[in-house]
């Protein structure tokens, strides 16, 4: 067979060609942002929604890191994401161009330069109620808070004072927590039932997520999105913990979610005018994810009230693990991977509806 020998002028034109076609390429499937606007860096806090690993050396049942978890990630590796696959801080800096997962801070094979376009600080199990944490032997948001400020020396040491503000400015900032504090520590533990109220006690949970916002304010974050908490009543686990025989959506754990919810996006709206060259953005996932649990077939999903790991009505965390003798042979139809946290699929079909839908704020 002949070989085609290109001249130099067309080996260039055409290396041309390919990579401004690849360019196009990917660039469709990426969340268009305004003109002359970047987002650097993904750096994330809160919980096992957005934990890529960060309690694996930790001495606690609430870990993850061995299989099935992890079954669908890349090489089929359980990282400590509580999925099958990635989770949203991954998807979010896919979406967005930045990189294809966001690695935890803690993780002894992080490199220097995956500093610069961010990590997750996330440990499953914690919260805004600092008790929260206590209970669950994890790590709090205080000291996600202390990694930050260790992570902002070693930004300065590798990439100078002035890229070091400007990653600080203009990366996204994602809080995701609150769903641990009202199932775990109100609701099934009942830590706190006799010192509050509902309504008292979702105060106290959204007094720590404004003093947490205004912390990563005053180290230089400029672009905070802060998730709401989900329908964690109709989670598989609190429907079989608090949803009766017939394991319907626990109303009193959504009536709560609904009520921190709404007091979260105040304070956030109030931020605008004490803060003004801030983005402080209330990220809604109850609508969204209760949108599919109600209609699951519009996106695919045919079961909606079992985890797809062991029996799926209980198993999480340690209780997952490779001995649970699966009941799903198609992780696809499932909405949820363990009887808590949703499956890659059921992220990938909220995460991209919500950013676009959001991603304006953050200007």
């Amino acid at each position: 067979m002949e070989t085609v020998v290109f001249p130099f002028s067309s080996k260039f034109l055409l290396a041309k060609y390919l990579l401004v076609f690849a360019l196009f390429i990917s660039a469709k499937a990426l969340i268009k942002l305004p003109i002359n606007e970047t987002i650097p860096a993904v750096i994330v806090f809160g919980d096992s929604i957005v934990d890529a690993g960060n309690n694996n050396d930790l001495n606690t049942v609430i870990r993850c890191d061995f299989l099935p978890y992890g079954q669908d990630f890349a090489g089929g590796v359980p990282t400590g994401r509580f999925c099958n696959g990635k989770v949203p801080s991954d998807l979010i800096a896919e979406e967005l161009g930045i990189k294809d997962i966001v690695p935890a801070y803690l993780d002894p094979k992080l490199k220097p330069q995956d500093l610069l376009t961010g990590v997750t600080f996330a440990s499953g199990g914690t919260g805004y109620d600092p008790l929260t944490p206590k209970l669950a032997s994890v790590i709090s948001l205080g000291e996600q808070l202390n990694y930050f400020k260790e992570y902002i020396g070693k930004l300065k040491a590798n990439a100078g004072e002035e890229k070091t503000n400007f990653i600080l400015a203009k990366s996204m900032f994602l809080v995701v927590a609150g769903s641990d504090d009202i199932a775990n520590t109100y609701f099934v533990l009942r830590a706190r039932k006799l010192q509050y109220d509902v309504p008292a006690y979702t105060d106290l949970m959204v007094n720590s997520a404004a003093e947490f916002v205004k912390e990563l304010y005053g180290l230089g974050a400029r672009k905070i999105g802060v998730f709401s908490t989900p329908p964690i009543g109709c989670v598989p686990s609190q429907r079989t913990l608090g949803g009766g025989i017939e394991r319907e959506c626990a109303d009193d754990y959504n009536v709560a979610a609904i009520l921190f919810n709404k007091k979260l996006s105040s304070v956030l709206n109030s931020f605008k005018t004490s803060m003004p060259d801030g983005r402080f953005v209330y990220i809604d996932v109850y609508n969204p994810l209760l949108g599919l649990i109600q209609n699951p077939q519009k996106n695919g999903f045919e079961v909606v009230d079992n985890g797809c790991c062991g029996t799926g009505n209980i198993e999480v965390a340690v209780l997952c693990n490779k001995l649970s003798p699966s009941t799903c042979t198609d992780v696809s139809k499932y909405i949820f991977w363990d009887s808590y946290h949703p499956t890659e699929k059921a992220y990938r079909a909220l995460v991209t509806p919500i950013l676009q839908n959001i991603i304006g704020d953050f200007f």
